[in-house]
């Protein structure tokens, strides 16, 4: 996904058709869309040339792409679970899982970065409603196990704002409640993680189209992208137009939102009512 979106902005930016980027590689303009969307894996060849077409003859920025090339062609440790997912969600687990910042705002449930095991557990029961036990079990597992990017030793940013709505709206028993509104009070301590709560008393903000989630990375030159998941797919957004947008929301609802020390008194206080 990260390599194909730098190579459609590459041809778009030199004003070169797909066809005639498939002409290049001896291919078809069908297969450029597919390479573009990050539908098929990369042949080392294939993106050389490319390059080339699109005039980029400096070493260091064709070994950064190359690399990510073979990147894109070995499978992530997430595959596995592959049978348990949305056929759209693998694609985000790998750039999240490439990511150095991410910002998010969640406003129907917590963050699943941020969920305890039983709340996780709680969330994915009620969206895979008629699954079995072990496929349900077998999710929640994938959970935990992206979890680990906020304590690895290259942890991503990551500032998250959550609706009060998300807080307040119960997945579990009081107990799963509790342990997950403490759990937020804890992990939200961490050097690299920010959480703000969207309170109820602030009003309308600038999160009124629902949940997004902006992913930055450590190559200066590769643009961020805006994933929106919807009920039977997600959009993956890195025009520089539309990024725009989020970024705006982003920062509002950051600004608008009280601090992270006062975002934890809040939950302190939600934790008592619990």
């Amino acid at each position: 996904m990260l390599l194909g979106s730098h190579l459609r902005r590459l041809r778009e930016s030199r004003g070169i058709t797909r066809e005639k980027a498939g002409y290049s590689i001896r291919a078809s303009e069908s297969k450029i869309s597919r390479m573009e969307l990050g539908r098929v894996s990369f042949k080392t060849r294939d993106v050389e040339d490319l390059l080339t077409l699109y005039g980029i003859a400096d070493e260091a920025e064709r070994r950064s792409l190359l690399s990510l090339a073979k990147e894109a062609n070995v499978a992530g440790w997430w595959h596995s679970y592959s049978d348990v997912l949305p056929s759209w969600f693998p694609t985000y687990v790998g750039l999240e899982g490439a990511a150095a910042l991410i910002r998010s705002y969640e406003v129907q449930f917590v963050h699943g970065l941020l969920q305890t095991e039983a709340y996780a557990h709680a969330v994915v029961t009620r969206g895979m409603r008629g699954a079995s036990a072990a496929d349900i079990e077998r999710r929640v597992a994938l959970r935990l196990e992206r979890q680990k990017y906020l304590v690895a030793e290259s942890a991503p940013e990551f500032h998250v704002v959550l609706d009060e709505a998300a807080l307040r709206r119960p997945y579990g028993d009081r107990s799963v409640m509790r342990g997950q509104l403490q759990h937020l009070i804890d992990i939200s301590q961490r050097p690299n993680v920010r959480l703000q709560v969207m309170p109820f008393s602030f009003g309308g903000h600038a999160g009124e189209s629902g949940a997004f989630t902006m992913l930055s990375f450590p190559e200066s030159d590769l643009s961020d992208v805006v994933y929106l998941e919807q009920l039977t797919s997600a959009l993956y957004l890195d025009k520089r137009e539309d990024v725009a947008q989020y970024e705006k929301a982003m920062k509002e609802l950051q600004q608008d939102s009280p601090g992270p020390d006062e975002s934890r008194d809040l939950l302190r206080g939600l934790l008592q009512l619990s």
